[in-house]
């Protein structure tokens, strides 16, 4: 059973992820903004539905490489740390764009709308890595089953993700609008982004493996 003090702060590192631009966030915010809220809602359960399977993916192979192979967590470890710079630069690098800047996109029918969302979500590199690499970092064999454990932070993680992005197709119009009109929160909001993403990266590198 994992202790409560794990859940709540890998709930804020879910958190912080989820508000970080990247391909579901964009996806999102420009369907919503092109064809409407309702357009926008059946994409975000295409979106949930690719959680599902990067969750089920982690969790069996948490569980495998826990057991089999603990030099595979380091190298998780230090992969993720790269890559969340990575995405800290590409927030802040030169010419880089908000997804709260407007983009247009055909108009689809519900049925491509949900696998367009599911295949974005499928495809993202940054969920993959969330899930393989900070994964590892809650879960220990003193709380009892690891695959259960890895279960429970990946419906939580599902949970928050909904949440924030239902909240996102909600007010993506009013969002778009509203960066419209003042852009330099555009840049604001990537350096933040930015900031984040490397503060995780840096925590990922510094945390030690948990052990029985």
């Amino acid at each position: 059973m994992l202790p409560i003090s794990d859940l709540l702060l890998f709930a804020g590192a879910a958190l912080l992820m989820v508000l970080t631009p990247g391909p579901n966030m964009i996806y999102l915010i420009s369907r919503s903004i092109s064809q409407g809220r309702k357009a926008g809602l059946i994409s975000l359960f295409g979106v949930i539905a690719g959680f599902l399977v990067h969750m089920l993916a982690a969790a069996i192979g948490i569980s495998a490489l826990f057991l089999a192979i603990p030099l595979a967590y380091e190298v998780l470890k230090w992969a993720g740390a790269a890559y969340l710079l990575y995405l800290a630069w590409q927030a802040v690098k030169p010419g880089a764009q908000s997804p709260f800047e407007a983009r247009s996109l055909a108009i689809d029918p519900p049925a491509r709308l949900f696998f367009m969302g599911f295949l974005t979500n499928v495809l993202n590199p940054k969920i993959a890595v969330f899930y393989l690499s900070i994964f590892p970092q809650f879960v220990s064999p003193a709380h009892g089953s690891l695959f259960l454990q890895s279960i429970t932070l990946g419906f939580t993680q599902i949970a928050v993700s909904f949440t924030v992005n239902l909240a996102i197709v909600v007010s993506a119009g009013s969002l778009a609008a509203w960066f419209g009109r003042n852009p330099r929160w555009l840049a604001v909001q990537r350096y933040i982004m930015g900031c984040v993403l490397g503060g995780l990266a840096i925590r990922l590198a510094m945390e030690q493996r948990r052990s029985a």
